[in-house]
């Protein structure tokens, strides 16, 4: 190992972090930050909604992911997939998944606990009587939800959804436990390979907080703006 830091070591690995790894995380982080919001706004109106039984297990179902670690939900999922995927498709073998479609699965599932408790707050931060102005019209639960109550939710929460979106994209680096090649993991391989860990893990640590910190800002331009319309 060559003493001092390498900055042509990064310059060479450029294409192969962002074809392969900036590509795997970014796409995963929009793909799952997507289903979750949809899976989580379900769940937020099953929650609120006035039937009990689905009030429930929308509820456990919330308490259950976010009371475990997501790296075990990544394994779960990993090893899981394939024989759900398989009982639905009634064969007797497992099926092929690959790293990224289990990583996709686990990552909808865990983050719509967390985009569910959002919503359930941005529904609740609506008036009620607009829930009632919806009744009055004629409108049922659902298409109250759907026409009157969720558009305003929605820009009310945008900040904090986008907020757990960049916690959404920090977490994807654990895919390395199932040995997919998300950004974090390209930086590795090649660091291990060239022994050059000091260079590519600081590259890894810059890019993730330029993004992070870009986001972050924003969100807060978002929260201000949302601020003067109120």
């Amino acid at each position: 190992m060559d003493a001092g830091f390498d900055w042509n070591a990064i310059q060479r690995s450029l294409p192969y972090l962002f074809r392969e790894g900036m590509t795997f995380t970014v796409t995963l982080t929009l793909l799952a930050m997507s289903g979750g919001i949809v899976f989580g706004t379900a769940l937020a109106m099953m929650r609120l909604g006035p039937y009990r039984w689905l009030s429930a297990i929308a509820g456990g179902y919330v308490d259950l992911m976010r009371s475990v670690p997501l790296v075990l939900v990544i394994f779960w999922f990993f090893f899981l997939v394939p024989y759900i995927g398989g009982w639905l498709t009634r064969s007797n073998q497992p099926i092929q998944v690959g790293a990224f479609t289990s990583a996709l699965v686990t990552f909808i599932m865990f983050e719509a606990a967390y985009y569910c408790e959002i919503m359930r707050a941005g529904i609740q931060s609506i008036p009620r009587g607009q829930v009632w102005s919806g009744y009055a019209l004629g409108l049922n639960y659902w298409q109250t939800m759907g026409q009157i109550v969720l558009p305003q939710a929605f820009r009310n929460m945008l900040p904090v959804l986008l907020t757990q979106t960049i916690v959404l994209f920090q977490d994807t680096s654990l895919v390395y436990v199932i040995s997919a090649t998300d950004f974090l993991g390209a930086a590795a391989k090649i660091a291990n390979r060239d022994y050059r860990l000091v260079e590519m893990y600081t590259f890894a640590a810059v890019v993730y907080f330029i993004i992070s910190y870009g986001l972050s800002t924003l969100v807060k331009s978002l929260q201000n703006r949302i601020a003067i319309i109120r």
